[in-house]
């Protein structure tokens, strides 16, 4: 896979997805969410909304990466987002952000926030990339490690996912 971008189909996360979600998210994340979570998430919690990228390889489908946002009345909020360490820097991180961005857009969203810690130049480059800008700062806010995260919006989400 030396392309830079990689075809990929964008679709509802669902219970079947979560062992390829949950080795994505360990090999991520310091402190990944407990299976329970992300099945109260796609079952449970009607304000959630979360998204796998898939590819086909060697015949069989296959999840490379997710995202995850909660859409409350016009506001989404980012809670998560990762790519299989093998797919990064391939157009996965941003085809998810894209797509999440456009469906809470399509569902009335006009502003979305996130948090991300301060140390990840690879995120920060994207949401940038997207117009995010940085609004605020929550002191050790990571408790793994006690790292700030920055806390970032981007505003007239309508407007600009239509264009």
């Amino acid at each position: 896979m030396n392309s830079p971008t990689i075809d990929r189909v964008i679709r509802p996360m669902e219970a079947e997805d979560l062992p390829e979600v949950l080795r994505i998210d360990r090999l991520s994340f310091p402190t990944p969410w407990p299976e329970r979570t992300y099945r109260y998430e796609i079952a449970e919690n009607p304000s959630a909304h979360l998204y796998v990228a898939e590819v086909i390889e060697d015949g069989r489908n296959r999840v490379i990466g997710y995202v995850g946002y909660w859409l409350i009345v016009d506001e989404m909020h980012i809670s998560t987002l990762a790519v299989d360490p093998a797919y990064r820097r391939k157009g996965i991180a941003e085809g998810l952000l894209r797509a999440a961005l456009e469906r809470a857009a399509d569902n009335g969203a006009e502003l979305a926030t996130l948090e991300v810690r301060v140390s990840n130049d690879a995120a920060l480059e994207l949401y940038r990339k997207h117009a995010f800008e940085v609004v605020g700062r929550r002191p050790r806010y990571y408790r793994d490690n006690g790292e700030d995260a920055l806390l970032m919006t981007r505003r007239g989400l309508t407007a600009r996912s239509t264009a």
